[in-house]
């Protein structure tokens, strides 16, 4: 799904992080379980495909529910205070198909909440000094966020199998 080539600034904003989404799910067809969950960084070993997918996934719940609704946190949150800080990333149990289920389905929710939302309003929750984002911001920063981890899922599955693209 291609964003549309015109159209007003939500359109394109909305559409260009949808696009981004939507290859989500490409970059981990066929992969067995054993290479979702393979670890390939030395450095990095919870940067795997199984492991990218739920960062995904709680990002769009940490930004949309969380920080743009104002959803309390009531320990569905996997990063609490004092905890690893990339919590959301230990998957070695958890199939590749149910977090790629999650994440799809957190997207479906995120579009919900954006749809109440204009491009000028904030979020209610400001976790950060720096002051309440815009919707607008939101969406370029879940853009630029989803954009670089498909580039991270490119990199590992390379990898894996080397497939590309």
């Amino acid at each position: 799904m291609s964003p549309p080539k015109t159209g007003d600034e939500r359109t394109q904003l909305s559409a260009w992080l949808d696009h981004q989404r939507s290859q989500v799910r490409s970059k981990c067809e066929g992969l067995s379980e054993a290479d979702a969950h393979r670890k390939l960084l030395p450095a990095s070993p919870l940067t795997t495909v199984a492991g990218l997918v739920a960062h995904l996934r709680w990002i769009e719940y940490s930004w949309f529910s969380e920080n743009l609704l104002g959803t309390p946190d009531t320990g569905q949150t996997p990063w609490k205070e004092g905890g690893h800080p990339d919590a959301e990333m230990f998957v070695d149990d958890v199939p590749l198909a149910q977090l790629l289920d999650e994440y799809d389905a957190e997207c479906a929710r995120s579009n919900e909440i954006l749809a109440g939302f204009t491009l000028d309003d904030v979020e209610r929750l400001v976790p950060r000094e720096a002051g309440a984002a815009s919707v607008r911001y939101i969406l370029c920063h879940m853009i630029e966020e989803t954009a670089r981890h498909l580039g991270h899922l490119d990199i590992v599955r390379e990898l894996i199998d080397g497939k590309t693209g």
